[in-house]
């Protein structure tokens, strides 16, 4: 890998892909719809020389193209609002991959669990049955099988499936990131689904790590690849840890189904969560060992270490924009 373009590189994954590549020395496009993020992202990594910002709408595969500067791997980070899925992901999705049919260059698609549906093996592997039952798994199985579709003969794509994740670059769209932001703020904060069961969760910057290794290996397209993470933690702990690196201690909320359908009348993004609150509940653990067979060893920075960085990131942030 040599030159890569990162689609939706402000976002939460897109924005540690990013800086991931970066820190390698990879020449890199950060690819996004607005010069103002784009412009205050880069000036985060100290304006690196092999950084290059390009503005325009991934629904449109000419601008892409036209942007791409000789890359030979797309990142396709870019998300839709998450009420908006079903109607919006896969347009987005065959967007970025008619781009890469007409540059013909790999695509690693960023992707998460729904596709499985409830776990039927005690750690997920890629062979894991995707029986989706929710109407958003369902829409993620259908936007794999566009993906893998014998329509693209000239594009190559992987994708890589993620828990749900954590990190100084996650936000709304990662379950935690409001949840984390509200703490290092000394705010009162909510935290969605039940906070008893252990689950799952992935440090963006360990994410991206793994991802950036699978990216340069030629075999590793044409599949999907599981990125685990440092275990299972309780929602209980992360917040003890969370408030711990903030020095606050406010109140915290779950929210479940009830919460979530209130709240859901006026913010129509809570209401879209209900669905996927099973995954709060029976969690599924994704395997690493496809990962630790073809690539290396697991990038599993403890949570501990992981939550109090990002609650220290949020904070320095916070202070940054309030000195503007």
């Amino acid at each position: 890998m040599k030159k890569a373009i990162v689609i939706g590189a402000t976002g939460g994954t897109g924005a540690a892909i990013t800086e991931e590549l970066v820190k390698r020395g990879v020449e890199t496009i950060a690819f996004g719809r607005s010069r103002q993020k784009l412009e205050q992202f880069a000036r985060k990594l100290g304006n690196p020389k092999h950084l290059t910002l390009s503005v325009g709408d991934a629904m449109r595969p000419k601008d892409i193209v036209a942007h791409a500067g000789g890359a030979d791997v797309m990142f396709h980070c870019a998300n839709v609002p998450y009420h908006e899925m079903v109607n919006k992901l896969i347009p987005l999705g065959e967007s970025v991959m008619e781009a890469a049919e007409r540059l013909a260059i790999k695509v690693v698609v960023i992707d998460g669990i729904y596709p499985y549906g409830r776990k039927q093996m005690e750690l997920v592997t890629e062979e894991h049955p995707k029986q989706p039952h929710t109407k958003k798994g369902n829409v993620r199985l259908d936007y794999e099988r566009m993906l893998f579709s014998q329509r693209w003969t000239k594009a190559q794509v992987m994708i890589v499936r993620l828990a749900d994740y954590y990190g100084p670059t996650a936000n709304e769209a990662s379950y935690l990131g409001s949840t984390l932001e509200a703490i290092a703020a000394g705010k009162l904060a909510f935290f969605i689904g039940n906070m008893q069961v252990p689950r799952e969760f992935v440090y963006l910057p360990d994410a991206a790590a793994m991802i950036a290794e699978l990216a340069g290996k030629d075999f590793a397209y044409g599949q999907n690849w599981h990125i685990p993470g440092a275990g299972l933690i309780s929602g209980r702990e992360i917040v003890r840890i969370a408030q711990s690196a903030s020095g606050f201690v406010k109140p915290i909320i779950p929210l479940k189904k009830l919460g979530l359908s209130l709240i859901g009348m006026s913010v129509p993004v809570m209401k879209e969560v209900v669905e996927m609150l099973y995954l709060t509940e029976e969690p599924l653990v994704l395997s690493g060992e496809k990962y630790k067979r073809f690539i290396g060893p697991i990038v599993a920075t403890p949570f501990k270490e992981g939550i109090t960085s990002t609650i220290k990131a949020l904070q320095e942030r916070r202070v940054s924009s309030d000195q503007k």
